[in-house]
C-alpha cells in the first residue's frame, strides 16, 4: 500500500463529502487533474503553496485504489508527482488530519507513511 496525500481547506473537503466527490481545487481544475503528493513531497508542497492558510486538512489516499486514473508525472524539479485524472471520492480517503501552522505559518504535516 502506497499512501499519497492531498492538502486542502477543510471547507472544500466538507463540501466534497456532501457532494459525494471532490472535483478539485481551482488549480486542479485549471490543470485538468487533482494534484497529490507522495509522503516525501507533501511537506514541501505545504510550505510552497499553503503558507498562512488556516483550517487545512491532510487527506491520505491509497494510491493503488485509484486505478488507471492516477498518473505519476514529472513536476517540481523533475520529481514524479501523483496526478488524479478524475474526481476523488470520500470513500477513497483512508486518513484525515487537521493541520496546524508553525511560527512561520507553514502547515506541519508530521511524520507521513509512504
Amino acid at each position: 500500500m502506497t499512501l499519497i496525500y492531498k492538502i486542502l481547506p477543510r471547507a472544500d473537503w466538507e463540501a466534497a463529502e456532501a457532494a459525494g466527490k471532490f472535483e478539485g481545487s481551482p488549480v486542479d481544475l485549471a490543470d485538468g487533474f487533482i494534484h497529490l503528493s507522495g509522503a516525501d513531497q507533501a511537506q514541501e508542497t505545504a510550505a510552497k503553496w499553503f503558507v498562512g492558510q488556516q483550517g487545512l486538512l491532510l487527506l491520505g489516499v491509497e494510491a493503488e485504489l485509484l486505478g488507471e486514473a492516477l498518473k505519476w508525472e514529472a513536476s517540481r524539479g523533475g520529481a514524479l508527482f501523483p496526478h488524479l485524472y478524475r474526481p476523488l471520492l470520500p470513500a477513497e480517503v483512508v486518513t484525515r488530519k487537521d493541520l496546524d501552522l508553525d511560527a512561520d505559518g507553514i502547515p506541519q504535516l508530521g511524520v507521513l507513511t509512504a
